[in-house]
């Protein structure tokens, strides 16, 4: 099936060089990063995790989104996500691949994961985070070639792969609760220690995924004349809606309690997120950007008509994706390392290399995904030509 995705047209190869550019100028940067460490980077003494980890975060959520289908294919027989589910299982083999690489570049030299393999610490959070994201990217790999392969067949799917579909719906839940256990898990970080990280990285997940999904989907229907379903599209927005409207009450919940107990604690990084400390205020604006969108986003998708209307869905779904990688992807990180235990803010900024880095990893998500997303949808068009 592999050979569909060496053939294409202007466009494609046009993509695939795009990506390929931006790889290799990002590769440029990680060649600088693997001779001077991370002193290249923003990090520094307060602030140890960054725009890597911000990313890695974010993606969790994106791949363990896949599950919103898989529970109403294979627990309710909801026959509609049928033929949008391997686009949806490939969408997290792309980002589980992007979690995985992102941890390797924070890192700094890629030969300290083999202190996690060589030297495993059961009570680690991030020995269990490397066991399920792993793990969860060989049941998506294995679960989608042998669904894909059975569809061009044009036969079920062999009874043995059951199990291991079954398996993928708690495993993909606990991807990003050992992700949010992570934060959690912290008990010098105010700003991440509640119990509601695990159940608030879900809802976002929830949200965030299956709103990039339908922008796939509906990419997908432009440019490959492929229609992945306009039941499967609608489902999928009714998910992000109620999801996103869950995250949103979450954030709430949070800020309330910072806000009414006013321990001093709590309080300081929920300033520094939505007002600014010591005059800086720049992540402040982004916060705010993001609690609009992902109003503005809810209120347009509660009315079924904006749904069903493909450019005002689009919309929506790009507020959503923007509020909640803000959320995770900047905000998160950032506010939880500022300010630090002695109340002093001390500003974390990205660095070009380690944009460019960042850049290139997306840019590697991206090939991946458009290569499996050129086998599917070409088989998907061999069956029902």
């Amino acid at each position: 099936m592999l050979e569909k995705a060496i053939k294409g047209n202007i466009l494609y190869w046009g993509w695939i060089f795009f990506l390929l550019a931006i790889i290799g100028v990002g590769a440029g940067a990680y060649l600088m990063q693997l001779e001077h460490g991370l002193g290249i980077t923003g990090l520094n003494r307060d602030v140890s995790w960054g725009f890597y980890i911000a990313q890695f975060t974010f993606l969790v959520g994106v791949a363990a989104s896949a599950v919103m289908m898989v529970i109403p294919k294979y627990l309710h027989n909801f026959k509609a996500f049928g033929r949008m589910l391997i686009l949806g299982e490939f969408l997290a083999i792309a980002a589980v691949s992007m979690c995985l690489m992102f941890i390797i570049v924070d890192l700094g030299q890629p030969a300290r994961l083999m202190n996690v393999i060589l030297h495993p610490s059961p009570n680690s959070i991030l020995f269990w985070d490397m066991i399920v994201l792993n793990g969860y990217l060989f049941l998506n790999l294995l679960i989608g070639w042998v669904t894909l392969q059975s569809e061009r067949k044009q036969v079920a799917p062999p009874r043995w792969i059951m199990p291991f579909i079954y398996l993928s719906i708690p495993w993909a839940v606990s991807i990003h609760t050992v992700t949010a256990f992570l934060y959690a898990g912290l008990p010098g970080r105010d700003f991440w220690l509640t119990a509601v990280m695990a159940p608030s990285f879900l809802a976002s997940a929830f949200a965030a995924g299956p709103a990039l999904l339908i922008l796939l989907g509906l990419i997908v229907k432009a440019f490959a004349k492929w229609d992945p379903g306009k039941e499967s599209i609608q489902a999928l927005a009714k998910i992000v809606v109620y999801a996103m409207s869950v995250h949103l009450f979450i954030v709430l919940c949070k800020v309330f309690t910072a806000a009414y107990s006013q321990i001093p604690d709590k309080l300081y990084h929920y300033k520094f997120l939505y007002f600014g400390l010591d005059g800086h205020t720049t992540l402040a604006t982004f916060s705010w950007v993001a609690i609009f969108a992902g109003i503005v986003a809810v209120i347009i998708l509660l009315n079924p008509k904006n749904r069903q209307a493909e450019n005002v869905l689009a919309f929506s779904c790009i507020l959503i994706l923007m509020s909640t990688w803000i959320d995770k992807g900047l905000g998160l990180i950032s506010a939880g390392f500022i300010p630090n235990p002695m109340k002093e803010v001390v500003i974390y900024t990205p660095t070009q290399p380690e944009l460019l880095i960042t850049l290139a990893i997306w840019a590697k998500g991206f090939l991946i995904l458009t290569i499996l997303y050129k086998v599917a949808i070409g088989v998907k068009k061999e069956i029902e030509v």
